[in-house]
């Protein structure tokens, strides 16, 4: 349930609603935009009665919310959301690149990209640390090891860092990490979810492989439940029929979450396909479609890559690619972040 408030609400008046909405057992998101304030009512609102509220001389009007996902849904919170990230803004017209490697291989690798990336006007580093892989005698990722040299690349080059979390055993691992990943795979690791709600950090979350439009968003409102409202989708293909590439990018994925919640969303043009031909022409389509940013794999040889190799964009191709990006994105009216 929301209730709506009359425009310019005493303090007073607005703490006494809320402390009475607390009183009945009822958690509270409270959303102070630039024309509209909303409360909105988690829990068991069968109990309320809607004239009882409205008989509050600061109620304009009180809506019922069908949705399961509640403090993620744009009825919470009719403006978007802004992700600030060590400078660095996310959503409502400020569009980042983050983009590094599959995997952290070497100091020298993962400097040499990172050095590379930032000249070409990327906002973030991306590198995998540790490495969920289908095989079990594929390469997992340097693990502990690979966040330190990701840290060493920030300390040189001064791009804040984005790297994938598999477990909540390894959340203090994590504590110097900007902007951490929660993977496809890991989409509907409840306990993980959970983990990440309580801590304070960004995290990236990624559409499952099979997931629905619906499921995505209850994955964001379990971190949103725990506390932490630093959540970013990210839209990295889904699994269907066809096998001419990994996955099928869902287009459609970005303007229906910017139809039913605040957040920002990110795309995956790398995943999405598999093949690094189709990165530039997918990053053109989610640029159109509206996304707030990109997250792409560039690798100084792709070659001898050791993980996702074939997706990947060598650094001169990566240079290519952003510049079609900048001048897309500002043919969009974004604003470029780095």
């Amino acid at each position: 349930m929301i209730v709506v408030l009359k425009q310019n609400p005493e303090k007073q008046r607005v703490d006494r609603l809320i402390r009475h909405f607390e009183d009945m057992g009822l958690a509270i998101n409270y959303s102070e935009g630039a024309n509209t304030t909303i409360i909105g009512l988690m829990g068991d609102t069968s109990r309320i009665d809607e004239h009882d509220v409205l008989a509050y001389e600061i109620v304009e009007r009180v809506q019922r919310v069908s949705e399961p996902f509640k403090a993620v849904n744009r009825k919470f919170h009719p403006d978007d959301t802004v992700i600030e990230v060590a400078g660095r803004k996310i959503g409502a017209g400020h569009f980042n690149v983050m983009a590094g490697p599959c995997s952290v291989e070497s100091e020298e690798q993962i400097i040499e990209v990172a050095e590379s990336v930032k000249r070409a006007g990327a906002s973030f580093l991306r590198g995998g640390a540790f490495k969920p892989r289908t095989s079990p005698y594929s390469f997992q990722g340097l693990e502990a090891e690979g966040l330190k040299l990701l840290l060493e690349a920030k300390r040189q080059t001064g791009l804040p860092i984005i790297t994938e979390i598999m477990s909540e055993k390894h959340l203090d691992l994590f504590a110097d990490v900007d902007i951490i990943q929660l993977g496809a795979r890991n989409m509907q690791n409840f306990m993980l979810l959970k983990e990440l709600g309580r801590s304070n950090k960004p995290i990236l979350l990624k559409r499952g492989l099979s997931a629905t439009m619906e499921e995505f968003l209850m994955a964001a409102e379990y971190i949103f439940a725990g506390g932490n409202q630093n959540v970013i989708f990210c839209e990295r293909g889904i699994r269907t029929f066809e096998s001419m590439i990994r996955n099928n990018l869902d287009i459609s994925a970005i303007p229906l979450i910017k139809m039913f919640s605040h957040l920002p969303i990110i795309v995956d043009p790398s995943h999405a396909a598999g093949r690094r031909d189709m990165v530039q022409p997918l990053s053109r389509a989610a640029i159109a479609a509206g996304a707030d940013g990109l997250i792409i794999e560039a690798h100084n040889n792709p070659r001898c890559a050791l993980c996702d190799g074939a997706q990947s964009l060598d650094l001169p191709q990566f240079d290519a690619v952003m510049a079609d990006i900048k001048r897309r994105a500002e043919f969009e009216g974004r604003v470029m972040e780095g």
